[in-house]
């Protein structure tokens, strides 16, 4: 007779540093056998990314500045869910495409969800395939935004740029290699309303209650 799935409860928690973007913390968690365990978890308020593909089958890639690397990448527009646990996800990500780009899209569905690093954060983040593109006014960006390059790469060209080493953001890995397997299975993609059981909410919540 099989036993039932061990419940790796957390029986302790203290938080450690809590800045803009990530919190960290201690929890003490019960491990198979008895016997507990300290495991460090990095809280982050969560993203979303888009897949921004127009009529020429070109998708929309920014070269950014990434300080932790030292140099730009190239990225899918993205974002942070940094206005609250209750903010919608697709909201964002228009709102962040708009901003990062001066492009707007008619069409909306999930492409993929990514938990980031779960052995140690619990980031996460939701990335959508955006056609039926158009320009709009772009605010005036900030920060290293200031410094950001918006360009059209061909999707062939942009698998590529994954597979040689180019490409190495893993938002925009994902994103690329996800939507060129569900066109090559002709996959039917989750609408916008889909559940996102992994959307971090600890470091939304706890941002919250300090306000």
């Amino acid at each position: 007779m099989s036993q039932s799935p061990h419940e790796f409860g957390t029986v302790g928690s203290e938080l450690q540093y809590s800045g803009a973007i990530v919190a960290l913390r201690v929890d003490e968690v019960q491990m198979p056998g008895g016997r507990t365990a300290k495991r460090e978890v990095v809280e982050h308020h969560g993203a979303v990314a888009i897949a921004a593909v127009n009529d020429k089958d070109e998708i929309a890639l920014v070269l950014q500045y990434r300080h932790p690397l030292g140099r730009r990448l190239l990225e899918l527009p993205a974002g942070l869910l940094d206005a609250g646990p209750d903010e919608s996800p697709l909201e964002a990500a228009k709102r962040e495409l708009v901003e990062e780009t001066g492009l707007a899209a008619d069409n909306w569905n999930v492409l993929v969800d990514v938990a980031v690093s779960p052995g140690f954060t619990d980031e996460a983040l939701r990335i959508y395939l955006a056609t039926g593109i158009r320009e709009v006014p772009r605010p005036d960006p900030e920060d290293e935004e200031a410094d950001m390059e918006m360009q059209w790469v061909g999707l062939d060209d942009a698998v590529d740029k994954v597979l040689s080493g180019e490409i190495v953001n893993s938002t925009a890995v994902s994103g690329i290699l996800s939507l060129v397997a569900a066109r090559a299975r002709s996959v039917s993609l989750r609408g916008t309303d889909a559940p996102w059981v992994d959307r971090p909410v600890a470091f939304a919540q706890r941002k919250a209650a300090q306000a």
